[in-house]
């Protein structure tokens, strides 16, 4: 299992990156002023970074208790990216709806986007992650340990 510190290094560097590529995007896309869009963009952090720390920490609990092991596949990536974007979806979309005076059919298109585009990205960025900074032999179940 991944330690806090790097659950913690993990979501500052999703979030960091996240809002360096949705800001300039969403001002041209939505016509948003960047100062509207990157409220909306670090809102979304925050509420993502708090609902990534539980989500992930979650996922990895229950990958444990039924497969003993936290490493996932290709589908499984698909699929824990797509839950996560759907629960934020929830919290999201009223909140930001009420920031921007919208009807939350008004909103839904930029929220749709953004969860379209953290869909993609959470899976490509959390791929890399794991490649970049993998889990140590000694932390992964089963590994014995050095006394």
């Amino acid at each position: 299992m991944r330690t806090t510190l790097d659950r913690i290094r993990h979501t500052v560097m999703f979030e960091i990156i996240g809002l360096l590529i949705v800001i300039p995007l969403g001002h041209l896309l939505f016509s948003l002023d960047t100062t509207h869009m990157g409220l909306v963009g670090v809102i979304s952090a925050v509420v993502a970074t708090l609902w990534n720390y539980l989500y992930n920490l979650g996922v990895d609990h229950a990958l444990l208790r039924l497969r003993g092991h936290v490493q996932k596949t290709v589908i499984m990536r698909v699929f824990h990216a797509i839950c996560f974007e759907l629960g934020l979806i929830c919290v999201l979309l009223p909140l930001i709806a009420l920031y921007l005076s919208q009807t939350l059919a008004e909103t839904a298109p930029l929220v749709t986007s953004l969860a379209l585009f953290y869909v993609i990205y959470a899976f490509v960025f959390n791929w890399l992650y794991d490649i970049v900074f993998p889990i140590p032999a000694s932390r992964r179940p089963g590994a014995s340990v050095s006394t």
